[in-house]
């Protein structure tokens, strides 16, 4: 009997439909010499820190760095009984091998090795890598089945990954979330992606527009734009030079041009595209995909290949026509299948492209995002296989009472894979010949300004994702990049989760803008949290690491070390109290220091660290004249030092009387005193 198990349930169901298992069980399928289960995603993670030691439930500075020396892995409550399940079925002893069919890439290889090691199971793994769900693709899988072994460098890729993010969100995490007095969510990957967003932010408010102005010559059938001048008086006495004169034609360049065909998508463009055009955030076209996959529509998403193996030029065809279909349009005149397979540019799987099961899908009964993508994915196909886009481009240089004025226009040769995009193409020129002379109709001066750079989107900041570091690496670099196709939209959403980043429309664009917590939170950290060339290494590090090229201990002790370094040599930054308020309500300002008082659960305190200032609720001073220290007589005694209280208590006399009760702040210690209409005075101490 053979154990297979898949990473969710809907994919367990497909897996044992095709191998014939098809009775069902607690928490499997069985049939055909087959047990199948499932892992419900990340069945078993790694502890908490308070696991280790119950110390660690309070987070204080001095218990940093936390470091474990030997590993820990829990089953959340909710995925205990499932766990028990697989636990079982591995125990079983009609059971004599384990085949781990979790999606086919770094993070299904952690997911099922560590549930396999938690349940403590020594049987023989066999590995099935598919890039698709289809019901051939499973039988080629099973067909083909990998040793286990074969995979142990993708296996301790993903557990380094996993340590190390542990260790930077822990340590970091706690680090600065004490020193600062709020909570700091600070990652391996999150925090260089923040800090990408922050510098966009301070280049575009740094940034000074400069007005510039051209003269535009208005020839009929075209329109000819002269030189940029800073100064508006210039361009005006070219504009009136030209007044009443022709142009004549100095020079007519023609060239013929090709833009070639783009690639297919991996998950990463696929994404850039789909918030361009579609407005998707990254995380909604990874759901959509995902899901597409898992109903067989759609390859495996979490690629980062652009190509299809050379084995696969034979069904290019059919899936092309299948392309075609979905987005009702025609099949590519002459279809180029071999300019899409390259097998030495695919790594763990090739490019996204629809199934051909998805021929005989209702396109139209899909949701509509899922709809949309298989559109895109299709119509990138299409485009893949199609004809270079090629056109003549012609320049035509123009002078006017001495002044040198330039248009462009393009003629379409051959449309290309841009058939299949509904775009407005250049107005071509009419024929022009050098010597010509030209009518002027109108002339106009027009005012610009420089533009600053733009704000991130989705698009535009996972593209400086997958290049982040790549110029200061070794060309030899296989991971040039922070993150990876499959992590790059969940530490979008965090950013924004966490608070750091936030999704601003303007128009039909949506940006990403940097909260004023975030801005505070790049402008602590130091460079080894921050610096997207160092995350890149890593992940160049963990590409080793997974070819057998570096030691896992290797790679987890570096982060360790950072992690000592960190922690024994940062001091906070002066002034962070402006980085970091408290967002809660200012009674008053500090007598000792001017900063701001605010309320907290137990008193009124100075919101500057280094100041000791405190008016505490349990004052025995007010507790012994009955009358409580409220936010209203905190308020007046800041202002004013001094608050007129009635009612209070006399413990001698057993009676109630009216005062004033003055602040006496020493510097170190806060008194109060008593002031009677009289002009006597108690003293007191807080």
């Amino acid at each position: 009997m053979k154990l297979v198990i898949s990473e969710k349930p809907s994919v367990a169901q497909s897996i044992a439909a095709v191998i014939g298992a098809k009775q069902r069980g607690n928490g499997f399928l069985e049939g055909g010499g087959y047990l199948v289960s499932w892992c419900l995603g990340h069945l078993a993670e790694l502890a908490s820190a308070d696991a280790y030691d119950e110390k660690y439930a309070k987070w204080r500075r001095e218990d940093l760095p936390i470091l474990p020396e030997n590993w820990w892995f829990t089953v959340s409550g909710d995925k205990q009984a499932q766990f028990d399940i697989l636990r079982a079925l591995m125990r079983r002893d009609d059971v004599d091998e384990v085949i781990n069919a979790c999606d086919a890439g770094r993070e299904g290889e952690l997911i099922f090795r560590t549930v396999y090691d938690m349940a403590g199971c020594s049987k023989p793994i066999k590995r099935l890598w598919i890039s698709s769900m289809e019901d051939e693709a499973i039988r080629q899988g099973f067909a083909n089945l990998k040793p286990g072994r074969d995979y142990n460098g993708l296996h301790q890729s993903a557990l380094c990954r996993s340590k190390a993010d542990w260790l930077v969100g822990i340590n970091a995490t706690r680090l600065f979330s004490t020193l600062y007095h709020r909570t700091l969510n600070v990652g391996r990957v999150m925090s260089p992606t923040l800090a990408l967003i922050v510098q966009r932010e301070a280049e575009i408010s740094a940034f000074q527009p400069e007005p510039f102005y051209t003269v535009s010559l208005d020839c009929g059938d075209f329109t000819a734009t002269g030189d940029k001048f800073k100064q508006k008086p210039e361009a005006e006495a070219i504009a009136a030079a030209c007044k009443g004169k022709t142009a004549t034609v100095r020079a007519v360049e023609r060239k013929e041009k090709a833009e070639k065909t783009p690639a297919l998508y991996d998950l990463t463009t696929l994404q850039r595209d789909a918030n361009r055009l579609l407005g998707y955030t990254a995380q909604q076209t990874l759901d959509y995909l995902q899901s597409l996959y898992e109903k067989k529509l759609c390859t495996y998403p979490r690629t980062d290949s652009r190509f299809l193996t050379n084995d696969m030029e034979g069904t290019v065809p059919a899936l092309v026509s299948v392309a075609a279909g979905i987005c009702g349009a025609d099949v590519p005149e002459k279809l180029n299948a071999g300019q899409v397979c390259d097998s030495a540019k695919v790594s763990d799987h090739h490019a996204v492209v629809p199934t051909s099961v998805a021929g005989k899908a209702d396109v139209y009964a899909l949701p509509a995002g899922e709809r949309e993508i298989l559109r895109f994915v299709s119509r990138q196909l299409l485009c893949a296989v199609s004809e270079p886009h090629r056109y003549d481009e012609t320049a035509v240089t123009l002078d006017c009472a001495g002044y040198g004025f330039t248009a462009k226009g393009k003629t379409i040769l051959v449309p290309g894979w841009k058939t299949y995009f509904q775009e407005q193409s250049d107005k071509p020129l009419p024929e022009l010949k050098e010597g010509q002379d030209i009518p002027i109709s109108a002339f106009s001066v027009k005012d610009g300004k420089t533009s600053p750079p733009k704000h991130y989107t989705e698009d535009t900041l996972l593209s400086a994702m997958e290049t982040a570091g790549a110029k200061d690496m070794p060309d030899d670099a296989e991971r040039k990049g922070l993150g990876t196709p499959a992590t790059r939209a969940a530490i979008l959403e965090k950013l924004v989760t966490t608070g750091f980043v936030e999704r601003k429309k303007a128009k039909k664009t949506v940006n990403l803008i940097p909260s004023q917590v975030g801005v505070s939170l790049v402008t602590v950290l130091p460079e080894q949290l921050q610096s997207p060339l160092l995350t890149a290494e890593w992940e160049n590090r963990l590409k080793q690491v997974e070819r057998g090229e570096l030691e896992p201990n290797a790679f987890m002790n570096g982060i360790s070390s950072m992690l000592r370094e960190l922690i024994k040599t940062y001091t906070p930054v002066k002034g962070a109290e402006v980085l970091f308020p408290s967002g809660r309500e200012i009674i008053g300002k500090c007598p000792r220091c001017g900063g701001s008082v605010t309320e907290s659960k137990k008193g009124f305190f100075c919101e500057n660290d280094s100041c000791r200032f405190g008016l505490w609720k349990d004052n025995r001073f007010f507790a012994v004249k009955k009358k409580a220290l409220t936010k209203s007589v905190a308020a007046a005694l800041l202002k004013d030092g001094r608050v007129r209280l009635t009612g209070c208590y006399s413990e001698k006399a057993g009676k109630t009387y009216d005062a004033t009760v003055i602040l006496d702040d020493t510097g170190e210690h806060v008194n109060f005193k008593l002031e009677f209409d009289s002009g006597t005075k108690k003293r007191g101490r807080s």
